[in-house]
């Protein structure tokens, strides 16, 4: 009898797995649309869709093994992150999907909000804020829309040896800037952005992927923070942060 697994839980959604079917509730419908249609476009391996009842969508496992976790260190090869990379540069030469990500100036006002929040309720130090606030900057410039994932974190890629065999979690796929993609998926494991760029193939500006970096951890605090998880543990948002200075 295969039991009954809660993969993440928290007010505006829930997953749990049974057997080789991964059951997705979500109070926000239009989060489930943009999963569905976005894999349905994506030219890489996504994971089957089953059915469909909202506010549940049922899908099917995908094989292989997640390319690592936020907090720990990745066992994957050198060569599974190229292959991850070469995945998302194939995502990213895709045909654009028809609904647009935030803009910078959402950004930005994203942003100054949440400095201000961490500095009122003394969440971390000023100059931390204010180191960060300034790396930042450097991904709040134009970029060339492409087709992202836009949470593409290191948990949501599998693979099979050296072969990308499914990306999960498709909620908040758009179009958006490649790098950040990129920078997600190197969130906490630095060491291993040379790997992903040798299988990515392009030039890319890494001062904009720390800008990600810095921008990415500070949006998500409060979010993590109300939603009972852990920004402070190791490896994670917070030491991503002390990382820039």
């Amino acid at each position: 009898m295969p039991e009954v697994k809660v993969v993440v839980a928290h007010s505006e959604r829930a997953t749990l797995r049974v057997g080789d079917v991964f059951l997705k509730v979500d109070a926000d419908q239009a989060r489930t649309d943009v999963e569905v249609a976005a894999m349905a476009m994506a030219p890489i391996p996504t994971p089957k869709v089953l059915w469909r009842k909202p506010p549940v969508l049922a899908l099917a496992a995908v094989p292989g093994t997640a390319l690592g976790r936020l907090g720990e260190p990745s066992t994957a090869s050198p060569a599974a992150w190229a292959a991850a990379g070469a995945a998302v540069r194939k995502l990213h030469d895709a045909p654009l999907p028809p609904w647009t990500g935030r803009s910078v100036d959402e950004l930005a006002t994203d942003l100054d909000a949440e400095c201000e929040w961490l500095l009122a309720n003394d969440v971390l130090p000023t100059d931390l804020v204010t180191r960060n606030r300034r790396v930042a900057e450097a991904a709040l410039r134009p970029w060339t829309p492409a087709f992202v994932h836009g949470d593409l974190q290191i948990c949501h890629v599998f693979l099979d040896g050296d072969e990308v065999t499914g990306v999960i979690d498709w909620s908040e796929a758009a179009r958006g800037d490649a790098l950040y993609d990129l920078a997600i998926l190197t969130l906490g494991h630095e060491e291993r952005l040379a790997d992903l760029l040798a299988g990515y193939g392009t030039d890319v500006d890494v001062d904009v992927i720390r800008g990600w970096w810095s921008l990415r951890s500070l949006l998500a605090i409060r979010w993590l923070v109300e939603h009972g998880f852990d920004p402070a543990a190791p490896g994670c948002e917070i030491d991503v942060l002390r990382a820039r200075m």
